[in-house]
């Protein structure tokens, strides 16, 4: 038996799963403030929401005034059912496929026509905290858009919401085609990580580099006094002498300052102590 497949439909699938594959990287954030590490991944799956923020039905949709906003996070849209049916959606799918060749888009009543804007790309996604004060809150992912004749965008905040998913119920316009809307969503919601040590600090790198040194002094001088003075064995090894009396003269003076603090020790006599005959 045969099967025939539609190329638009295949060629619609392949671009949507290598969008979802390249969602993970493109979603990603890491933020640390003092000792602690903020992670976030909006592609990732979660216990209840396996497809991360990404919204199951291809796309959120947020809608006032006769105005409707379409937009999905971390990737273009997909419309199983309800595509957008308007104008000017030649950089966003074309006609035949309105809407998914994007990742957010605008429709607007201009002389009773519905007309699209494309408002951002998922290669033009940036993601960045809310609040640097507080990091946990959540994030805003913005994308944009360079058109022929404007530069469009849109801001989504994703708030910080472990119980549930609350999605966008009204949007704003910042000038011209600049949008901004609001959801709720466990993906918003970081995966901290404590780390209390603050690495190796100045005295730390001093040290490191110190150690540096006198392992090159210890190799240069090896190989100089093998290749050229023709020295081989241990002897080969710069002030091997002094090396070797090095543990004797720390015990020495470990010893000596041992003396100094405690003074001198019980059943010790100075020769100039009384002796009684």
């Amino acid at each position: 038996m045969k099967i025939l497949l539609n190329p638009q439909l295949l060629l619609v699938f392949t671009v949507t799963i290598l969008h979802r594959v390249t969602a993970l990287a493109q979603c990603e954030l890491s933020v640390k403030d003092h000792d602690k590490l903020y992670n976030y991944s909006l592609a990732s799956p979660l216990p209840k929401f396996p497809h991360g923020i990404l919204s199951e039905d291809g796309f959120y949709k947020v809608a006032a005034n006769g105005t409707v906003l379409l937009f999905q996070l971390c990737s273009t849209m997909i419309f199983n059912h309800d595509p957008p049916m308007c104008f000017g959606c030649k950089d966003c799918g074309g006609p035949s496929h309105c809407g998914m060749g994007c990742s957010a888009l605008v429709s607007n009543k201009i002389d009773g026509y519905p007309v699209c804007t494309t408002l951002g790309l998922p290669s033009s996604m940036l993601i960045d905290v809310l609040d640097k004060k507080s990091p946990h809150t959540g994030i805003i992912v913005k994308m944009s858009n360079n058109g022929p004749q404007h530069n469009c965008s849109l801001s989504v905040t994703v708030i910080c919401n472990s119980n549930g998913v609350q999605g966008p119920q009204t949007f704003d316009t910042v000038g011209f085609c600049d949008y901004t809307t609001q959801l709720k969503h466990p993906s918003g919601c970081a995966k901290i990580i404590s780390s209390h040590g603050k690495g190796l600090g100045w005295f730390g790198i001093f040290i490191v580099i110190i150690l540096c040194l006198f392992g090159v002094y210890l190799l240069a001088g090896t190989l100089y006094r093998y290749f050229v003075l023709h020295i081989y064995g241990i002897d080969a090894i710069p002030n091997l002498d002094f090396w070797a009396s090095l543990p004797r003269r720390i015990q020495s003076l470990f010893m000596s300052l041992v003396r100094r603090f405690r003074g001198p020790s019980y059943g010790y006599r100075s020769s100039y102590s009384p002796v009684n005959f």
